[in-house]
């Protein structure tokens, strides 16, 4: 797992290395390590936001299976980049200061923010809610939910790839138990 901390006291000439490229061009292209850190960030979250971007069906109206859908789609970027997961995991709880206002940047940028607010909403027909539900309060709490999932999903280095996969698949079978029981307790009866 990738923390700041840790690729602080990698040297450069390790990370050329893993990279099968020269020291040079890691200094060139990136200047320091912090940049590349960030970079690492933003280039992750731009394939998460691209694939979801071009394989999102907005033409499905119901709020929890358009959750599902993003979810589904996340998925399949993990399995196809399966270090995408453990890195932004401990990116996500980053807690150094020297680096912990650019992260929030790269994460909460108006991109993400908007196509997070498209999936939840926008042509969501949100009738279906009982009428005491705020689906604004709902979409906080399963993102809530999504953020304490994160923390259990396995970051462990050296893991298989399919017992990676099998473990996630556990999780999302959970994930998508309580997406469920959301749909049932906070949907009007005529909607189930």
């Amino acid at each position: 797992m990738l923390r700041y901390k840790r690729l602080q006291k990698t040297s450069v000439s390790d990370i050329a290395a893993a990279a099968g490229i020269s020291k040079s061009l890691v200094f060139r292209y990136f200047g320091t390590k912090k940049s590349l850190y960030l970079y690492l960030i933003d280039l992750c979250t731009h394939i998460i936001m691209n694939e979801l971007d071009e394989k999102f069906d907005d033409t499905v109206t119901d709020f929890f299976a358009r959750i599902k859908i993003a979810t589904g789609i996340e998925i399949s970027i993990m399995r196809k980049h399966p270090a995408i997961l453990s890195f932004l995991s401990c990116v996500y709880f980053e807690n150094d200061d020297e680096v912990k206002a650019e992260i929030k940047a790269i994460l909460v940028n108006s991109e993400s923010e908007s196509l997070s607010s498209k999936i939840a909403f926008e042509g969501t027909d949100t009738s279906k809610f009982k009428d005491d539900i705020d689906p604004k309060l709902v979409m906080k709490i399963i993102n809530k939910l999504v953020d304490g999932y994160l923390s259990k999903m396995p970051i462990r280095t050296g893991i298989h790839s399919d017992a990676l996969c099998e473990e996630m698949d556990a999780l999302c079978k959970e994930m998508d138990e309580c997406i469920d029981l959301f749909k049932n307790n906070f949907y009007k009866e005529k909607y189930l």
